[in-house]
């Protein structure tokens, strides 16, 4: 056993190697953004800028949410959730403003034009003979009345 070994009890070992090799993981996925330079994101869209800012900071409050819960600290109770909370609101309102984005769009005029063109309009002389024949069946209807109309159907 080395020095290291014999300063926690050996029951705990196994949790603290997979603890150090996650942290390494954090670390070769943070080194490219912390690499980045400011020119190269400033060269991004403003929306791939918020979300780029928005998981770096997410993920940075999630390591402190990491770091109080190995402190025996319980971090629902510590500012620190509604700092996520907030965070994760931001996230949500960039996701709906790239899902307009995304949205299908409605060309106005061209739509205009395939409703006028499948409605039926009647010409005018169509259109006079059409009122002349209705108002005809009315007339016959009224004559021979609701009774006669029911056996008729």
């Amino acid at each position: 056993m080395t020095q290291q070994q014999e300063d926690y009890p050996s029951e705990i070992h196994a949790g603290l190697v997979a603890f150090s090799d996650s942290l390494k993981a954090v670390d070769d996925v943070f080194k490219p953004f912390l690499q980045m330079a400011l020119e190269d994101m400033e060269k991004l869209e403003a929306l791939d800028q918020a979300k780029l800012h928005l998981t770096a900071v997410y993920a940075i409050n999630s390591l402190f949410w990491i770091y109080l819960t190995t402190q025996g600290i319980d971090p629902k109770d510590h500012p620190i959730k509604s700092e996520l909370d907030r965070i994760r609101s931001y996230m949500n309102r960039v996701k709906e403003i790239e899902d307009k984005r995304k949205a299908a769009k409605v060309d106005k005029a061209a739509a205009k034009r395939i409703v006028k063109n499948a409605l039926w309009e009647p010409s005018k002389q169509a259109a006079g003979s059409q009122v002349k024949q209705t108002s005809e069946k009315r007339k016959q209807d009224d004559r021979i009345g609701p009774q006669a109309k029911k056996k008729k159907e």
